[in-house]
Order: C-alpha cells, then sequence, then structure tokens
C-alpha cells in the first residue's frame, strides 16, 4: 500500500512540475530559477516527510529498507524524466 502511495505522490509531484514550468514559461521566463528552486525544495520536503513516517510506523525494518530504497528510484526516476521534458 505504501509503494502505491509513494508512486501517486511522485506521480503528482512530477506533473504539477510540468504543467507549473509550463504556466511560469509563459507569463515571466525570468523567474524559471525560482520556481525550479520552490519545487525541488516542495519534493524534497514532501519525499522525506512520506519517507521518516514510513520508517517510524512501519514496525518491519526490512520493509522500511524496500520502501525508501523504492521511493528513492523512483524519485530519480520522475527527476530525470521531468528535466528530459522541459529542459
Amino acid at each position: 500500500m505504501s509503494k502505491i502511495l509513494s508512486t501517486l505522490l511522485i506521480t503528482l509531484l512530477g506533473v504539477v512540475y510540468v504543467k507549473g514550468y509550463d504556466i511560469v514559461k509563459s507569463r515571466s521566463r525570468e523567474h524559471l530559477p525560482q520556481f525550479y528552486l520552490i519545487m525541488a525544495a516542495v519534493r524534497i520536503v514532501l519525499i522525506a516527510t512520506m519517507i521518516a513516517l514510513v520508517i517510524i510506523f512501519t514496525e518491519d525494518k526490512a520493509e522500511a529498507r524496500q520502501f525508501v530504497l523504492y521511493t528513492l528510484i523512483i524519485y530519480g526516476l520522475m527527476m530525470v524524466t521531468t528535466l528530459a521534458l522541459r529542459h
């Protein structure tokens, strides 16, 4: 269940980044660096919070390690995909 939620959150963050990038680019290109930094901070905080909550509330540490590894791999794929689409 936690892997499904992780995938959905990361997908949502990727879609928000792509749509937000298009909006900022069409309205004020000079604000793209600020948008990127704000979205990077939001992504890091949300992913770190999600990982921390799973580690705290999961009793099986092996499952928690698998979740962290899975989430970081999916996060890396999302970063590569969004950067390839918009840069």
